[in-house]
């Protein structure tokens, strides 16, 4: 069994794509949340929420040959993927390029102006719009494929398009990948383009906020105030090493995976089961061969969705207790779908090792329903650990849960 480190780190958010900014708008209580008047056309649309990425722009040296085939959702994981290398010191070694790196990265769906593309030609049976490229751009796997092609890189390439736990099964099975003496390295995450499809998906279910003039104030998660989710964007990437090919090339370790875990409910597509949930947490601390007293902390998944939020938090207490630290990232950039579980475990590295943790924004009431729990509120908070999780949970049933150890 080989061990397997953490050694670049990136993304891409509607507050930044560096930790120091993004630590900046979190500790001045700054919401990535505004209210999207384009979506006024959308007339059955309840929703007018979402965190979008107003700034962000191709760099400069892209080629128009290797943008073709990207879409949105694409171009923020390999602009985060890029970066993630950059961070890692290996963007221009050539070791990335002779199939010793793989990716693992997903997405909830590719490209959705080219779904609409080709829903037009099956609606009016015309082709307007399509292209050689229209298919790469929306095919659900654009994401890792994009990453691959882009850097030239010949490893494992792993899709894991499973919506909100998208990019924590990339990091999760590239994590796999490495342990078990498949490759020595590997690009890691998951990224989401904004789309008011996704936030009527959740409308339908009479799951997102409708706090519409007031944006600061949402999302809410574990607040007995709560009404729904935000949706958002974004990319997270890492780049994973087995630790002795890192060592031997002086690589700096941000931190080290030490436990992954993940499951399926089995029961329902849309509706969280608090057994599989605690389960997923369960098997990260078996494969970390830890007892839940080593955990100084969990990032909580905190879509601040009634369901999700209550049968998380129950699952969660249920087996750490009520001394567990908890708090979600969501209640500042909204839920950024596929890029959530890359996002949040840079965030979680981030925040173990500088021994300051973020708070829950807009958390004044902890709903009673919910566990019992040491819910962040406020402010950061000082805490030294050698041991955070992250926790993910999608639709059809998905759970995960990573582990990362503070190194040395």
């Amino acid at each position: 069994m080989r061990r397997v480190v953490v050694t670049g780190m990136a993304g891409i958010t509607a507050l930044g794509s560096d930790w120091a900014t993004i630590a900046g708008h979190f500790a001045n209580h700054r919401s990535g949340i505004r209210r999207m008047d384009e979506w006024d056309r959308f007339e059955e649309l309840n929703t007018r929420l979402a965190g979008p990425i107003d700034d962000f722009q191709v760099p400069a040296h892209w080629t128009r040959k290797q943008l073709r085939s990207m879409g949105r959702v694409s171009r923020l994981a390999v602009a985060a993927a890029e970066r993630a290398l950059a961070d890692a010191g290996l963007l221009d070694d050539p070791s990335i390029r002779d199939g010793r790196m793989g990716v693992a990265c997903g997405s909830s769906t590719g490209s959705t102006d080219e779904i609409k593309a080709f829903g037009n030609m099956l609606l009016n049976s015309v082709a307007d719009g399509l292209n050689a490229n229209s298919y790469v751009r929306m095919m659900p796997h654009t994401t890792a494929a994009n990453i691959s092609i882009f850097f030239g890189l010949t490893g494992r390439l792993i899709p894991t398009s499973s919506a909100c736990t998208s990019g924590s099964q990339g990091i999760g099975y590239a994590y796999e990948a490495i342990k078990y003496g498949r490759l020595p390295m590997m690009l890691a995450g998951g990224a989401e383009e904004l789309c008011p499809t996704e936030a009527m998906v959740f409308d339908a279910l009479y799951a997102t906020s409708l706090k519409n003039d007031t944006p600061q104030l949402s999302p809410r998660p574990y607040d007995s105030g709560r009404d729904g989710l935000v949706i958002g964007e974004g990319g997270g990437m890492l780049v994973l090493e087995e630790l002795e090919h890192a060592l031997a090339r002086g690589a700096r370790i941000h931190a080290e995976i030490v436990g992954f875990g993940s499951n399926a409910d089995g029961q329902h597509t849309t509706r969280p089961e608090q057994v599989t949930m605690r389960r997923a947490m369960e098997l990260a601390l078996e494969d970390a061969g830890l007892a839940p007293e080593a955990i100084g902390y969990v990032n909580g998944h905190g879509t601040a969705t009634e369901q999700g939020d209550i049968a998380e938090t129950l699952a969660t207490s249920s087996l750490f207790g009520p001394r567990m630290p908890i708090s979600s990232q969501k209640s500042f950039l909204g839920h950024t779908l596929g890029a959530c579980g890359a996002l949040e475990s840079w965030f979680s590295i981030e925040m173990m090792n500088s021994d300051r943790y973020v708070h829950t924004l807009n958390l004044d009431q902890v709903d009673p329903r919910c566990g019992e729990l040491d819910y962040l509120r406020g402010e950061f908070r000082a805490m030294s650990h050698q041991h955070v999780m992250n926790n993910n949970f999608a639709f059809g049933g998905v759970n995960t849960s990573l582990i990362f150890r503070r190194w040395p």
